[in-house]
């Protein structure tokens, strides 16, 4: 859907990986924005249908990135909960918000 979304408007010609990267950065920093001056709470009560449209934006952005990089979305988030179990050992790491390289 968003390829096709993408290219009925002939607009890959704009989504290299560095100007994706840059959108998806930007995109988050909108829904961080929500949060500004906020407590959580604040935030979801008053921004939460905002926090959805600007979730999809940067889902969206990474799905383009991820097609345009030829990187499999699935086979990336494997592989890096793969790297994040042997990280964080449940055994270190449970309930424990400890950086990894800072576990004793």
């Amino acid at each position: 859907m968003v390829v096709k979304f993408r290219d009925e408007r002939d607009w890959r010609q704009f989504h290299n990986p560095k100007d994706l990267a840059l959108s998806l950065s930007l995109e988050a920093s909108e829904l961080l924005e929500l949060f500004q001056w906020k407590t959580s709470e604040e935030a979801l009560e008053h921004h939460l249908e905002s926090m959805k449209d600007e979730l999809a934006d940067i889902l969206i952005y990474a799905l383009l990135f991820s097609e345009e990089t030829g990187i499999d979305v699935y086979k990336a988030v494997k592989e890096k909960l793969q790297k994040n179990n042997y990280n964080y050992p449940v055994e270190k790491a449970y309930g424990n918000k400890t950086k990894y390289t800072e576990f004793k």
